[in-house]
This record gives structure tokens, C-alpha cells and sequence, in this order.
């Protein structure tokens, strides 16, 4: 039951002085970044852009979408589970807290048509294209 941790993550394996290695100071920063990115696809739909991010885990009132100047940005926040009157034996915890946050450029949209939505851990939204406007044209009399 006390043995209940991933293989990799294990004290007194004969590689983790290497896994320390490349995970601290080495190869980047010794703290790993509070805030994480979530994995995002973006579809052109013709007159249209959907954006599809995963959020699993979060509900839709953690989640905050914003909108300013020419930039759209995606977060979330989960916090603690309150265990009011119960004291768990957590043999392992992990769940404590998570954020995220994702920009992206809104070149192109029309800011004030974007429409929202949240199901099964998705985000999605559309994110209606400028109309291109037509070549005005005008006559020039001849004198």
C-alpha cells in the first residue's frame, strides 16, 4: 500500500541522481512553472475559427475567458478541496491546486461575435473570422 507512487518518482533508485540532474538546474529552472499550459487545437471552419482546449478536471466557474486589445486569454483555477470535519490518512496526495493560462492573437476576429462553451472537460470556442469587405469601386468622370 506505502509502495503506491509512480516507478520513476521512487528515493533510492540508482538513477536518481541523473533524474534530479535533468530535472533541476540543468537543463532549465529548479521550480517548474506555477501556472501550466493547457493542449489546445484550432480549426479553420471556413468563415470561422474553433479552438478546442482541454480543461479536464476544472468546472465551468473556475474558468475565465478575457478579452484585451487584440489578445484572447484562456485560465483556470483550481483550488484546494476543503475536508471540513474529516481528517483523510492520505497515503499519497497530489490534487492540491492547479492553474493555467493560455493567450492567443484575436488578428482577424470579430472580438464582440465569440461565443463560449464547456462540455466533458472541452473548451471550445468560435471565433468568427472579419468579413473581408469588397473593393469599393467609383467612377471617375472624364473632363
Amino acid at each position: 500500500m506505502f509502495d503506491m507512487m509512480p516507478f520513476d518518482r521512487r528515493t533510492g533508485n540508482l538513477f536518481d541522481a541523473f533524474d534530479q540532474m535533468i530535472n533541476n538546474s540543468f537543463f532549465g529552472s529548479p521550480e517548474k512553472p506555477s501556472v501550466a499550459p493547457c493542449r489546445t487545437d484550432i480549426i479553420d471552419a471556413g468563415d470561422k475559427f474553433v479552438l478546442k482546449a482541454d480543461l479536464p478536471g476544472f468546472k465551468k466557474e473556475d474558468i475565465k475567458i478575457g478579452v484585451q486589445g487584440d489578445e484572447l486569454t484562456i485560465s483556470a483555477e483550481r483550488k484546494e478541496e476543503e475536508n471540513k470535519g474529516q481528517n483523510p490518512n492520505y497515503v499519497r496526495r497530489e490534487r492540491r491546486y492547479d492553474s493555467l493560462s493560455r493567450s492567443f492573437s484575436l488578428d482577424g476576429i470579430e472580438t464582440g461575435k465569440i461565443t463560449a462553451s464547456y462540455n466533458d472537460g472541452v473548451l471550445q470556442l468560435e471565433l468568427p473570422k472579419v468579413a473581408p469587405e469588397a473593393p469599393k469601386t467609383t467612377a471617375i468622370e472624364i473632363k
